[in-house]
């Protein structure tokens, strides 16, 4: 095997293998105390949101009474179906290895891993290798909440991954290919069917038939409904699992602060969110004009604004590669690395703090192992 051909490759998977294992390490030592943070445990990892509720689907599925029987977090039964079956399923699958908190991580681990692959393979479309690296790493790091979603159970790294590929594979014309991982990406967040919406978009303007294998997407939302009638008695069980569909029919009301999921008024950071989005679509439309990688951060910044939630730097989070490919020729500049580097502490810090706030009340981890 020619090493320097896989070199890239191998130099990523092993700074975001060791970013993983530094902070995990760092909550079983409690190493945040010393900065004056509460004291951590692994655990404390095990119980951020929304690990737990993907733990309970991989030992329980969507059944009422085995989750009634054997889980006692605050939400209702009826909120679960939320949760789509992808990651759940990854952990069921990786559980057979160890205990179901540290399959989890085992899952987000890999997810990492995939999520700084694909973004490198993404990025060298347009750029130089080196250059395609570096942003790579960056994106382990920046925006912060990427880095917070790698290291606790969550779905984004495989799903964002998983739409970087589909588009990937899209720019190579294996539509088939593509589709699947468009798919896979419904099966892990249902925002995965914007994608669907932008391949669609592309077959109105382009009418390649090709473009029908895309019809797996929506196929797939049908399969996901239709497990959720065969455990829940509820085709619709998604759409009645409580309020968890922040879609308005106006733009801006995150900050309405009086609102369900955002009862705050520091909500300015939002402001600066949506400035980087917006203009980052403007920088990618002057070089790419119609490409798909200007439709699809369009589509889901456009989804994003009409987001009530406080959590809107995770809802945009798919559309960050595709920013970061906007602001490239200025990322890369030394200048600009210096100052990334001067904010590195600061990333960590908040990751550590948003980590060990964002943790569900479970007394007893017996059920979950």
């Amino acid at each position: 095997m020619n090493f320097n051909k896989y070199r890239s490759i191998f130099l990523l998977s092993i700074i975001t293998v060791l970013v993983s294992l530094f902070f995990w390490f760092g909550f079983y030592l409690n190493v945040p105390s010393r900065l004056g943070f509460p004291d951590t445990t692994l655990e404390t990892v095990f119980a951020n949101y929304d690990g737990p509720n993907y733990m309970v689907i991989a030992k329980c599925g969507y059944d009422k009474s085995c989750i009634g029987s054997n889980f006692s977090l605050p939400q209702p039964l009826e909120y679960y179906p939320a949760h789509l079956p992808g990651f759940p399923l990854l952990i069921k699958y990786f559980s057979f290895f160890t205990s179901t908190p540290k399959a989890m991580l085992l899952t987000s681990l890999f997810g990492s891993i995939f999520f700084s692959l694909t973004s490198f393979y993404f990025y060298k479309l347009f750029l130089k290798e080196k250059s395609s690296l570096y942003l790579a790493i960056f994106t382990i790091f920046f925006p912060a909440r990427l880095l917070a979603l790698r290291l606790v159970g969550a779905p984004e790294t495989w799903f964002i991954g998983a739409i970087l590929l589909s588009i990937i594979l899209f720019k190579k014309n294996r539509f088939f290919l593509s589709a699947l991982l468009g798919a896979f990406a419904l099966l892990l967040k249902s925002p995965g069917i914007l994608l669907f919406g932008v391949y669609g978009l592309l077959f109105l303007k382009n009418r390649n038939l090709r473009y029908t294998w895309y019809l797996l997407i929506p196929a797939t939302a049908l399969g996901i409904f239709y497990a959720y009638f065969l455990q829940t008695g509820d085709f619709w069980a998604y759409f009645n699992s409580g309020d968890n569909r922040h879609l308005n029919p106006l733009p801006y009301l995150v900050f309405v602060s009086n609102s369900t999921w955002i009862n705050t008024i520091w909500l300015e950071d939002l402001v600066y969110i949506y400035l980087i989005a917006i203009y980052g679509l403007h920088r990618l439309f002057k070089k790419y004009k119609y490409d798909i990688i200007v439709l699809f951060p369009l589509v889901y910044t456009l989804a994003a604004i009409f987001v009530a939630h406080r959590d809107i730097s995770r809802y945009i989070a798919p559309a960050y590669p595709f920013f970061i490919l906007a602001f490239s020729k200025f990322l890369l500049k030394k200048n600009v690395k210096i100052i990334f580097l001067l904010l590195l502490p600061a990333i960590i810090l908040y990751t550590i703090n948003f980590i060990i706030g964002n943790t569900a009340p479970i007394a007893d981890w017996t059920p979950y192992l």
